[in-house]
């Protein structure tokens, strides 16, 4: 905690000067950050005595939202804080960590805006994201608690990602898991392999795979399988009932060369039927996206998001409702200047959504039957 107050205090006033048992470290390794937002490049740096050198950084950052065709219980517009949170992690030596910690929005295309009070409480709790890392050498690590998702070519927070609000694709995807994660790299190859909780239900019959090929400095391919491997019945804000009982594959390639960022990836779902869990008819999904950044300078860069997602299954053979109902499916378009001068920071966003083969009650505005949303989105804050 003071660590943190030292840290806002100095950046506040807009210097760095070194404090006895404070220095600034190299940027730290979590949380991850895809771009165009870039992590403080000196974070504070504490010797903590028998646990030796933590490290200490965060996010604080506030947003504002309007939108057209609102689902019931959501608004036209509104302004939240997006980020209230802070990170202290240990990165060297065979025993680690990282604990994230604070309030939080997540906020993703085409599903209504969760208010950060509500998200914080209904999601993953005011911490987040926490885990011990034991790291016995430079190729293999195992991790325990509170993992950020292996699956998606997308994270959770917002100052994590190219644009502001999450996409369709990650709507099918889980965020955060609790269970254990096992990590090997070795030249261009890198293997995680994880057993967990899937959409964060508290039952460990998720099993998770990530594979990772680099072809040179500028391209990595990974491919990404994860599925339940029983049947869980919980259903909450956090563990939707049918995704939480599917299987997610994903093909990504990634490709950063100079002023340009390139990530198309495909993905699939699938959810078998499920007599216990009252799913009568199998559904699936199948969809693509392509995140493209350019870089104009060092402050200034443009991201562009383009996705297609389709599902299967009608509601005359009982299939559940994976998008806007069953066999429904929906593309957007979002694109996202940002400008960060140190370690400050303000973004804008203007995004589409269009749906068709909509069921009636399952989509957009009061009735659910509007087949499209535009939303414009600003955030603006500090990285410290």
């Amino acid at each position: 905690m003071k660590a943190s107050l030292l840290a806002s205090t100095l950046f506040a006033a807009g210097a760095l000067t070194l404090t006895a048992g404070v220095a600034f470290a190299d940027p730290l390794p979590a949380p991850s950050f895809a771009g165009p937002l870039a992590p403080n490049p000196n974070p504070v740096s504490v010797d903590a005595g028998p646990l030796g050198k933590v490290s200490v950084g965060g996010a604080l950052s506030g947003l504002g939202l309007a939108q057209d065709h609102p689902v019931p219980g959501d608004q036209d517009s509104t302004a939240d804080l997006s980020n209230g949170q802070i990170w202290i992690e240990k990165t060297d030596g065979p025993v680690q960590f990282y604990v994230q910690a604070g309030a939080y929005s997540l906020p993703a295309l085409g599903s209504a805006y969760i208010k950060s009070t509500d998200a914080t409480t209904g999601f993953y709790g005011a911490v987040p994201v926490a885990f011990l890392k034991f790291a016995p050498n430079s190729e293999f690590s195992v991790q325990v608690g509170k993992l950020p998702t292996l699956i998606g070519a997308e994270s959770t927070f917002t100052f994590q990602n190219m644009n502001l609000a999450r996409g369709l694709l990650w709507n099918q995807e889980p965020a955060v898991s609790r269970g254990v994660q096992a990590n090997w790299a070795k030249g261009p190859v890198s293997l995680s392999v994880s057993v967990n909780d899937g959409f964060y239900s508290n039952k460990y019959n998720w099993v998770s795979g990530s594979l990772a090929y680099t072809l040179n400095p500028a391209d990595t391919v990974t491919l990404i399988g994860s599925g339940n491997t029983g049947t869980t019945n919980k259903s909450t804000l956090a563990t939707p009932l049918v995704q939480n009982n599917s299987q997610i594959w994903n093909l990504i390639w990634t490709h950063s060369k100079g002023a340009w960022t390139v990530t198309p990836y495909l993905q699939y779902t699938h959810a078998p039927a499920s007599t216990p869990l009252g799913i009568a008819h199998e559904a699936s999904t199948t969809g693509g996206a392509l995140l493209v950044k350019y870089a104009f300078n060092p402050t200034f860069s443009l991201a562009g998001r383009g996705e297609y997602i389709g599902s299967t299954g009608s509601l005359a053979s009982g299939a559940p409702s994976l998008l806007y109902g069953p066999g429904s499916r929906a593309w957007s378009l979002t694109l996202t200047p940002t400008w960060q001068f140190k370690t400050f920071f303000v973004r804008g966003e203007a995004s589409y959504v269009k749906a068709d083969h909509v069921t009636p009650g399952f989509a957009f505005g009061a009735s659910g039957t509007a087949t499209s949303q535009s939303r414009a989105m600003i955030e603006t804050g500090l990285l410290f």
